[in-house]
């Protein structure tokens, strides 16, 4: 019976347990130019150090333009790899791995003065509104990723996860309610798949590729769970080695389409995409309870399972929930005699 602190292998990456920290946002760049400070060291580190077997640095833009907020990270210049590189190295001196979330905010972008997006769509009646990318500049994008991914192989991830969910750009592109294209990117998961093999070409072979993808969307006119599915069978085929399942994010939510707050209450849509992919998935949404994210794994729902919040509160979760399911977690020296 697998349980959430046996390893786990894909591809070169081995996790020490099925603990993953989810990518969220900090919000906490100083200097408005994307690198990560002293706060972004502190906060993913002490994740490693709390026993976290995959920490995922929050969602980093692959251009200036492209962030939610001029807070938050970038990885568009070669001068902010040693950042990046000193976080790496130190979660690595404390036995866990790291991946790193690279996207596009596409029209969800804040602070930039002319947002960009598939179509000129604005995400909602207090947004700016965006401008709709030419051909050219889509196929320009899409080396922005890849040269986003070279470097963050440079500054020694573990492994990459594109953000295709929530409604940023990826999402926009292979959502009907924000594509209205004319071009060859009217094809839903085109941008999607391309970017997908132009950051596999600069990844060693070992390195899996990860991405999050909203597996339904919740406004009325939103995709459905078997369209989600579709999606992600296009994007599996284009390279993608784990998916992490998340939903919603485009708009207002429908109250027809609502999925509820309770605990694990993504888990329906996690479990749908095991069951129709040929590669492991990572369940996300409420699961902070111990003896719910052990289900998760014992239940075959998923094959990681991804915390928030509950990372947020406490940066040892891994360490706690290990002591309260009674399994086995390796617990720093200098930490040990609280936990005697």
């Amino acid at each position: 019976m697998s349980e959430l602190f046996q390893p786990f292998q894909i591809k070169d990456l081995n996790l020490k347990n099925r603990v993953v920290m989810a990518p969220m946002c900090q919000y906490s760049v100083e200097k408005q130019d994307g690198t990560p400070n002293d706060w972004h060291y502190t906060h993913y580190v002490s994740r490693a150090v709390g026993g976290t077997g995959l920490v995922i640095v929050e969602m980093t833009n692959v251009e200036p333009d492209g962030r939610i907020s001029n807070q938050c990270l970038g990885l568009w210049s070669d001068d902010q790899i040693p950042a990046y590189r000193r976080i790496t190295d130190a979660a690595h001196q404390q036995g866990s791995k790291i991946a790193i979330q690279i996207a596009h905010a596409g029209r969800k972008a804040e602070d930039t003065e002319h947002p960009v997006a598939p179509s000129a769509i604005a995400y909602n009646e207090t947004s700016k509104q965006p401008r709709a990318l030419t051909t050219t500049e889509v196929k320009d994008m899409v080396e922005k990723f890849r040269q986003s991914a070279r470097r963050a192989v440079e500054a020694g991830f573990d492994a990459i996860e594109l953000h295709g969910a929530h409604g940023y750009l990826i999402h926009q592109f292979h959502s009907p309610y924000t594509n209205k294209r004319t071009d060859e990117y009217q094809e839903y998961t085109r941008f999607g798949s391309e970017v997908i093999q132009a950051v596999k070409e600069e990844m060693p072979e070992g390195m899996p590729l990860l991405m999050r993808i909203s597996a339904t969307e919740f406004v009325e006119e939103g995709y459905t769970l078997e369209d989600g599915v579709e999606k992600a069978i296009a994007y599996q085929e284009a390279g993608v080695d784990m998916f992490h399942i998340s939903a919603g994010g485009e708009g207002a939510i429908s109250p027809t389409r609502h999925p509820g707050t309770h605990q694990g209450y993504m888990l329906p849509f996690a479990r749908a995409m095991r069951d129709a992919l040929d590669v492991p998935t990572i369940a996300v949404g409420s699961l902070d309870d111990s003896a719910l994210a052990n289900a998760v794994i014992g239940n075959a729902d998923a094959d990681l399972v991804a915390i928030g919040r509950g990372l947020l509160r406490d940066p040892y979760w891994a360490i706690h929930a290990a002591r309260k399911l009674q399994q086995e977690i390796e617990i720093p020296k200098q930490y040990a005699r609280g936990f005697a």
